[in-house]
């Protein structure tokens, strides 16, 4: 987890954009459940009546309230109220300006006007109950003092000042048992049906509210749209930028890679984690950003509002949350070992198929098709078995959720019901909280969804840290030195070792020699011997272990890579070539060169025949890996690719192979002159092709067994003897030459014509 976010981390300013956006979106959310209980609660039960105390009242009305005040009561009223003659149908007390925006002196009126109004809207509803109270207190009075239109308030007023109150108080201590909600709905009826009284039009009051509420909800729903989208727009944003840039950094770390980390990661493994894993990356940052950030701010904002709504009911919440969190854990119990072998198996599918495309006419040749073919429903059917039971698991994470939430829903609806026959919340209230519980569950199936993605992208994730932490052997000095020019082309190896990292033995014993420009010098031996291994070290696709590898004086460890490999002119055993046209292969080592360099290395390499007989030529298309050009083709675009570059030094790591024997005798003969003043090295198998190298040097098993010319080596050096005798007629072993092309050059397929050798002198005839 703390590699994706660190990853997304890169993108801070946009992440910053995100999170506030994100409040905003949940702000708007959780907002409309209030307005949605207050349509319901105000707008339609009350009418559009949200106020508990009166805005205006008439004198009749105010005169009936009063009688069930204290003095001190009545004189606080009084004075928050002032007359009005004009503005109603009748005259009325209207609540001062500055009285109505004093929050505090509100409250204190709302506590001062409940228990009166509830008593008056009582005793005007005319119930059984308010009747035997007015019948008591007529039968307490003077008959005198009783007539049949008397009301109520009519007997309150005439009472006396201490029975009056003694009878409020005793009212109001029965009034103190009852819920808050509903003493809060009777001062809103007595509101109501005092604006009634005084002619107001309470329809347009009601449709005021609604379109007014309504207009909010709608507003606050276009803001959370917007919100979203924007939210939307940065999370892909972000995760792309992120994928981006992760694929640039992986690429930048492989081109980097020395040998030794393409031994340790596969080429298929690489591709997978450039490709698959970062792309699982880049989706999560995206779930990241829209879902795992939003949950909480909208649980806990739910939560909040939830204990504003009713918390008699917050039970209900725990319970789902403690049961949405064990189906988690139970589910990242099971699933988490999964996930984490998930990736290995995709990449032990892209290896499988890469090994079978690439070698897809070695298996037609020995016609092993049904074993690939079951070799790869092995390896597909065990990537599918995991996949499957990962998918089966989290198939019962949507419908335990969903139980979850019409329990939930269904267990509030009962509760709430109770609670609103008691009095103790509204419709609206339970409505309300109802969304916000299902914005908290919501909050929490949303993590759950993420969860079928977080464990497999936790794991990309750290598959792809794998590449960017690891330490590359072969870097750059910190402080790089230049080549000298008094010693331009020359190459030393001095007394160089080299093992594998990680083997136990070294693979070259102690060389020693020196390669001047202008001159040729060979390497022979055996398979195996370690001539390839000796080669690589001079571009440093490895790096000696012991002694040092010098270029025009200078070890090619305290200059760069870039330095070096500038000043090389390589070419492989296998001719590679890359998607474009011939003319992008031939000048891939000098960009800036032209069209006549280019013509004149195709000449030299003798590819120009088979360019210029394309229709295209030099444009001709170039498949990827060079799969629409023959191995001589290949293997020529190769020569000529490195005779472009005008190097120091060739390396020819047996590069003339798959050349047929006229094509051979021609290049090597254009190649002398195109690289007399340059430093020449040929790995080679056969002696045919090296017999008048100024320097050969034979390799056996890893040591050097021998240095010196063809016919030096003839005479002094046995394993140099071994390999001519298996390769040169008795004749050419007696004159010392090779000129005929040596008993065995059908089985080797021999590289000279008789009279030619890779210097591309005329070799001496011998009878």
């Amino acid at each position: 987890m703390k590699n994706l976010f660190k990853y997304a981390a890169a993108q801070w300013k946009a992440l910053l954009a995100v999170i506030v956006i994100l409040f905003v979106q949940a702000y708007c959310d959780l907002s409309l459940p209030a307005y949605t209980s207050d349509i319901v609660n105000v707008g339609i039960q009350q009418g559009g009546v949200e106020e508990q105390v009166p805005e205006a009242i008439s004198v009749k009305e105010m005169e009936r309230l009063t009688l069930f005040m204290s003095d001190e009561d009545q004189s606080q009223v009084m004075d928050d109220y002032e007359e009005d003659d004009s503005s109603y149908d009748q005259a009325a007390y209207v609540l001062k300006d500055s009285v109505s925006a004093d929050e505090e002196e509100m409250g204190d009126l709302e506590d001062i006007l409940a228990g009166p109004m509830m008593l008056t809207a009582g005793f005007e509803s005319g119930s059984d109950m308010t009747q035997q109270i007015e019948e008591q207190l007529k039968e307490n009075l003077p008959p005198e003092m009783v007539s049949d239109d008397m009301d109520i308030f009519d007997i309150m007023e005439m009472l006396p000042q201490e029975q009056r109150s003694a009878m409020v108080e005793k009212m109001e201590e029965q009034l103190d048992d009852m819920p808050d909600s509903i003493l809060e709905q009777a001062a809103v009826s007595y509101v109501r049906s005092a604006y009634e009284n005084l002619g107001m039009d309470m329809d347009r009051i009601q449709t005021n509210y609604l379109l007014t509420t309504g207009g909010k909800m709608a507003a606050l729903a276009f803001l959370g749209m917007a919100a979203s989208i924007m939210v939307g727009f940065l999370a892909s944003r972000i995760g792309a930028s992120t994928g981006r840039d992760l694929r640039s950094k992986v690429f930048h770390k492989v081109v980097g890679f020395s040998n030794n980390e393409f031994d340790h990661f596969s080429t298929a493994s690489l591709i997978t984690r450039s490709t698959n894993d970062i792309q699982q990356i880049q989706m999560l940052i995206v779930m990241l950003l829209r879902i795992v950030l939003y949950a909480p701010i909208l649980a806990i904002g739910g939560i909040f509002q939830v204990f504003q709504t009713n918390v008699s009911m917050s039970w209900i919440i725990a319970l789902a949350v403690i049961v949405i969190a064990f189906v988690i854990l139970i589910l990242f119990l099971v699933a988490m070992p999964k996930f984490r072998i998930l990736q290995t198996l995709v990449d032990k599918v892209n290896l499988v198929m890469r090994e079978i495309l690439t070698g897809l006419s070695v298996i037609r040749a020995f016609s092993t098709e049904k074993h690939e073919e079951e070799r790869f429903d092995e390896a597909n059917r065990e990537l599918t078995r995991t996949n499957l039971f990962v998918n089966r698991a989290m198939t019962f994470m949507m419908p335990v959720m969903m139980l979850v939430m019409n329990g939930v829903s269904v267990l509030i609806m009962w509760t709430g019901a109770h609670g609103i026959n008691d009095g103790q919340m509204q419709v609206g209230d339970m409505m309300a909280f109802i969304q916000y519980t299902m914005q908290i569950i919501m909050g929490f199936l949303m993590l759950c969804m993420l969860s079928i993605m977080l464990p497999r992208a936790a794991v990309a994730a750290d598959r792809v840290e794998e590449v960017l932490t690891s330490e590359t052997v072969i870097h750059d000095p910190e402080n790089a030195k230049d080549f000298r020019k008094e010693d331009k082309g020359v190459l030393r190896f001095d007394h160089v070792s080299f093992r594998y990292p990680g083997a136990d033995e070294n693979v070259l014993h102690d060389i020693t020699f020196t390669a001047k420009p202008g001159e040729t010098t060979a390497i022979i031996g055996s398979t195996g011997s370690g001539k390839s291994t000796l080669v690589n070290l001079i571009p440093r696709f490895y790096d000696v272990t012991e002694g040092s590898v010098t270029l025009d004086g200078v070890d090619i460890r305290e200059v760069s890579q870039h330095d070096l490999r500038d000043r090389l002119g390589y070419v492989p055993q296998k001719g590679v070539l890359f998607s474009g046209n011939i003319a992008s292969n031939i000048m891939f080592g000098n960009p800036d060169g032209t069209k006549e360099e280019m013509i004149e290395a195709a000449e030299i390499a003798q590819a120009a025949e088979f360019i210029d007989a394309k229709p295209e030529g030099y444009e001709s298309p170039i498949s990827q890996g060079g799969g629409n050009v023959s191995g001589g083709q290949k293997q020529r675009l190769s020569i000529a690719r490195a005779i472009a570059k005008h190097p120091e030094v060739f390396i020819f790591d047996d590069s003339f192979s798959a050349l047929d024997f006229k094509t051979d005798v021609t290049l090597r003969r254009a190649l002398k002159k195109r690289t007399k003043d340059s430093t020449v090295l040929i790995v080679a198998q056969r002696i045919s092709t090296i017999l008048h190298a100024e320097q050969i040097i034979v390799l056996d098993e890893g040591r050097i067994a021998g240095i010196g010319t063809h016919e030096e080596l003839l005479r002094d050096c046995e394993v140099y003897q071994q390999i001519a005798a298996s390769q040169l007629s008795e004749d050419e072993l007696k004159s010392g030459s090779g000129n005929a092309g040596g008993k065995n050059r059908g089985t080797e397929g021999a590289n000279a014509a008789p009279g030619e050798n890779m210097s591309g002198k005329e070799a001496p005839s011998h009878a």
